[in-house]
């Protein structure tokens, strides 16, 4: 097959637009640049040995229109032909797709920055603000989350588009700073040595920072699911999550107000992902906002900047479509991302 990877012709509708996560899938169809994409589906990837099973059972088998092209964001580097996920068994491998799927154009991006085209494509209304002033038009801007990992994009704008730039920030050091943490750090569960982002903010980072405040005082620590900590926690019926919880949400604050620092971005950060939005009363009752603000020199700077919690919860799926209707609005780099069968 020729390279066309770096063809930047139109891809064609129906477009088949995928979000693939480390624990669930999500797929919806645009079938031209002024509609909707369609009702999404969502499938768990554990139900399903491969990425084109779950496409072909979920989507193709469900539906009389055939897509011609596809754009999937996937929870990893897209780096060669052989795309595996951070999170997830599943291997991409975008060639045979081409072939087996009945699709003439893939483009592979990186899930977050699916995320950062969503920051362009929703609405205040879709978002809820925790302190900081007004957004500067146009300027830079950071989007986070925790969810099976940690994901991290950037999103700045240039020469009339908007520029996301993916990368693997989940995986940077984070390290103790208060009392507290010297007493708690030693207790979490490391890889390789390091602390990284994904060993704290991150729903098994969430379950690892509750085993370290229990290890840490000598107490038992009965629950073992990300979802019955923050239970615990938002519900005050467990000293030992609630104290997990604020920790998420202190090191969630500190590493957004790096990335801040880091991308410059007065135009906003935002922290998007199922974790977020169910511990959005936590994320607002100050700790996350102080550690944030929390960077001298620049204290003053961080005070003026705006976060939003994303609470569209198929935010990336929004990214996607907005792209696939409209990709002039956007500068992704589809070099090396894309794969195409030869015209006829």
């Amino acid at each position: 097959m020729p390279d066309r990877s770096h063809d930047d012709t139109p891809l064609r509708f129906p477009i088949l637009i995928g979000d693939i996560g480390g624990t669930n899938a999500r797929f919806s169809v645009v079938l031209d640049s002024n509609s909707e994409a369609s009702e999404p589906v969502i499938v768990q990837t554990a139900d399903f040995a491969t990425i084109d099973d779950a496409i072909q059972a979920a989507v193709l088998d469900r539906s009389s229109v055939q897509p011609n092209s596809a754009v999937l964001a996937v929870a990893g580097p897209v780096e060669s032909d052989e795309i595996p996920l951070t999170n997830c068994p599943w291997v991409v491998k975008p060639k045979q797709m081409l072939a087996d799927l009945g699709l003439s154009d893939i483009v592979v991006l990186n899930d977050f920055e699916a995320q950062a085209l969503a920051v362009a494509a929703l609405g205040e209304e879709q978002m809820e603000k925790i302190g900081g002033g007004a957004p500067e038009p146009n300027a830079g801007r950071v989007v986070l989350g925790p969810g099976t990992g940690l994901g991290v994009a950037g999103l700045i704008y240039a020469l009339g588009r908007w520029l996301p730039i993916p990368g693997e920030g989940g995986h940077m050091d984070i390290g103790p700073r208060s009392p507290r943490d010297f007493e708690v750090f030693p207790h979490i569960e490391t890889i390789e040595g390091r602390i990284s982002g994904e060993q704290i903010l991150c729903g098994r980072g969430l379950v690892n920072v509750y085993r370290a405040v229990a290890a840490a005082d000598g107490k038992p620590a009965p629950l073992a699911r990300p979802a019955e900590i923050t239970a615990a926690a938002l519900e005050k019926s467990d000293p030992v999550a609630q104290e997990a919880l604020s920790i998420f949400t202190t090191c969630l604050g500190r590493t957004a107000g790096d990335l801040a620092l880091v991308f410059m971005s007065r135009g906003g950060v935002f922290l998007t992902g199922g974790i977020v939005q169910k511990i959005l009363p936590a994320l607002k009752e100050g700790g996350f906002r102080a550690a944030f603000e929390d960077k001298a020199p620049h204290s003053a700077l961080m005070r003026t900047l705006p976060v939003y919690v994303i609470t569209q919860p198929l935010a990336a799926l929004a990214g996607l479509a907005a792209f696939a209707r409209t990709p002039s609005l956007f500068g992704v780099e589809t070099r090396g991302r894309r794969w195409q069968k030869p015209w006829p």
